[in-house]
């Protein structure tokens, strides 16, 4: 059975990584060592809409900016550890 999901891609040792949701991972099955296949469909932001160009970029400073880009990079637990650390 094929499913399509929307994943970010994150630096992995050398490599890029996928994470499979563990929703998809319990409904198809999918065990450790499992042989799936991936297709790519890779989506180009319109220009201004990733680096905060536009109007909006003078709203914004360069820390926002980073944070903004930077969402997603973490995951559940390292964003408790960082809420933790930041209080």
């Amino acid at each position: 059975m094929q499913e399509e999901i929307k994943a970010i891609t994150r630096k992995w040792g050398n490599s890029i990584a996928v994470v499979i949701p563990k929703e998809l991972v319990e409904r198809q099955r999918i065990k450790e060592d499992e042989e799936v296949t991936i297709t790519i469909d890779k989506k180009r932001p319109k220009a201004g809409v990733l680096w905060g160009f536009g109007k909006d970029r003078l709203k914004k400073s360069a820390q926002q900016i980073k944070d903004e880009l930077r969402k997603g990079w973490l995951s559940e637990s390292d964003r408790e550890k960082e809420k933790k650390w930041r209080n």
